[in-house]
């Protein structure tokens, strides 16, 4: 991604929903033409004195008319500062009641949050600011065990319009997140699809793009993902999966209980002895998952002595789910699976409450949307039958039309008529639910995160005693997949062992879960015909 500087319009580089189809959109009521914020405020008037956001970690509960003042006055602290209307801002928190405070002020003040995970390393962070031309950074002290704020004094070395770093904790030499007086507060009402916040992508190819969602088509998408949900006020939802992920965001997550007035609880830990004691204790009744952490989960309920008969719907995204860990999932705690499949891009699938049990056990869903379209196709882009295998490539309205100041990514990611090239392998069942297959582009699914392949070999490649290497996903009954790297040393293999490339690579900015599992020594590379390594001879070879 070319960097942009921070002076840039917010618009530079984002492709807009196409006119036709937003009108047509818009008839149908999809769109509530308001800002992002809007559903917050609504629930804020309506049930003042009703539980909004509890960290888990601090005990702490904010109501929403709490909630409400709380984002006022950092509203008002970030417009003090000088951060404006359409200014980016990178924010790097965990879960908690500070992550809500501070998106929610960000919106209110116009300022587009450009969401990132508690992993992320100065690798990621100081390419996405750059890419965003962000204009501030915030993010916490080194309450995790990792101290940001060594990443924050890297990040302004290496991208100076970065011209502010706020700290959520002790701030040592920046400053803290900033509040001032709430009715300075002005709530700034954006194009409703002008973007509103940025999700980052899984990253296929090298490091992770931007991805643009606007108020109108996130709002729709939280709205469409509760009415599934069958969320109401009366919900608690356990906000466990790091909430910048767009998972645990919308789908409803914590967007989706905003909207209807829910209470979410928001924890950085997911362990099932932490997690089973948060159920417990405030009666979560939603919580949302990956298949690592279900199929742990799962197993847990059989030593873990706390109540969780409060809990009524267990999504579990991110990864296809085993058919056999959703029906011990179901077994284990009464037909609470949700499948859900989706990506940031847009573009999701749930399977319905009310759908029979052995279609939510085989299928990752239907579409959201009855205005979504799908195709599937072969490897020449011909539709393929139902029932037969083969890509998935979207349209809709809440897929976006192409990357944020990528065209070089976007001339390879979608078709000339938008379609979105989702590089998922599906069939449609004769429901319409899909079931995933598996993956046409080079990505690794690791415990939920999408690693991609030649990132972790760029960097590989620096080591002096690194020739060649291949990095391939194996099958991993906990994590879905292990990243293992296939290396031709340069000289002795000696030198290199699995704990030193992990630290190399750690040391090079790397996030901790794109660090590989396994290492692997080989004489040669299999190729092609075309002289590209072989990644499929290279898994044969593995026994992957």
């Amino acid at each position: 991604m070319t960097p942009d500087p921070a002076a840039a319009s917010l618009t530079d580089g984002y492709l807009p929903p196409d006119p036709v189809r937003q009108a047509a959109y818009r008839e149908a009521g999809l769109m509530s033409g308001a800002p992002l914020w809007a559903p917050a405020a609504a629930s804020a008037e309506r049930t003042p004195d009703a539980p909004a956001v509890t960290d888990a970690a601090t005990g702490t509960t904010l109501t929403y008319g709490e909630l409400w003042r709380a984002s006022a006055r950092r509203a008002a602290g970030f417009a003090a500062l000088g951060i404006e209307p359409g200014d980016r801002v990178v924010v790097q928190l965990g879960n908690s009641a500070a992550f809500v405070v501070t998106v929610l002020a960000l919106l209110r003040a116009g300022a587009a949050p450009v969401l990132t995970l508690p992993a992320h390393r100065i690798n990621e962070i100081a390419h996405l600011a750059a890419g965003s031309g962000a204009v501030a950074y915030v993010t916490e002290d080194d309450r995790r065990g990792y101290d940001y704020r060594d990443l924050a004094a890297e990040l302004r070395r290496r991208v100076p319009g970065v011209a502010q770093v706020l700290i959520d904790g002790d701030p040592g030499a920046f400053a803290p997140l900033p509040d001032d007086d709430p009715a300075r507060c002005r709530d700034h009402r954006a194009d409703p699809d002008q973007p509103a916040l940025f999700q980052v992508s899984g990253g296929t190819t090298g490091l992770p793009k931007l991805i643009a969602r606007s108020h109108n088509d996130y709002a729709y998408t939280a709205r469409r993902s509760a009415e599934i949900a069958g969320l109401t006020a009366a919900d608690v939802y356990l906000a466990a999966l790091p909430v910048a992920h767009n998972f645990p965001m919308v789908s409803p997550g914590l967007l989706g209980a905003l909207d209807v007035g829910a209470h979410t609880v928001m924890t950085g830990s997911p362990s099932p002895d932490s997690a089973f004691a948060l159920i417990e204790r405030y009666r979560v009744t939603v919580t949302s998952l990956v298949p690592a952490l279900a199929q742990l989960w799962c197993a847990a309920t059989e030593w873990e002595p706390a109540d969780l008969s409060s809990l009524r719907l267990l999504q579990v995204g991110g990864a296809r789910l085993a058919e056999s860990d959703a029906i011990a999932l179901d077994a284990a705690l009464g037909d609470v699976v949700q499948q859900v499949f989706g990506m940031a891009e847009g573009f999701i699938c749930y399977t319905r409450l009310d759908d029979p049990r052995e279609l939510v056990h085989v299928s990752q869903g239907a579409p959201m949307s009855s205005f979504d379209e799908v195709r599937i196709v072969d490897d020449d882009g011909h539709d393929v039958a139902d029932g037969e295998d083969g890509e998935l490539l979207v349209r809709g309205p809440t897929a976006l039309r192409g990357y944020y100041r990528a065209p070089e990514h976007n001339a390879r990611s979608f078709t000339p008529d938008g379609f979105y090239r989702s590089g998922d392998r599906v069939r449609r069942l004769p429901s319409g639910h899909l079931a995933v297959t598996g993956r046409i582009k080079d990505t690794i699914i690791r415990a939920g995160e999408n690693v991609a392949a030649d990132d972790i070999e760029e960097h590989l490649l620096a080591h002096p005693s690194v020739w060649q290497t291949a990095v391939v996903g194996v099958p991993d009954d906990a994590l879905g997949e292990r990243i293992c790297a296939v290396v031709v040393p340069s000289g002795p293999s000696s030198r290199l062992d699995l704990p030193a490339v992990r630290a190399f690579l750690a040391d090079r900015g790397l996030a901790a879960f794109k660090l590989p599992d396994r290492l692997e020594f080989a004489t040669g590379l299999p190729v092609t015909a075309v002289g590209k390594v072989d990644k499929a001879a290279v898994r044969a070879r593995l026994g992957a």
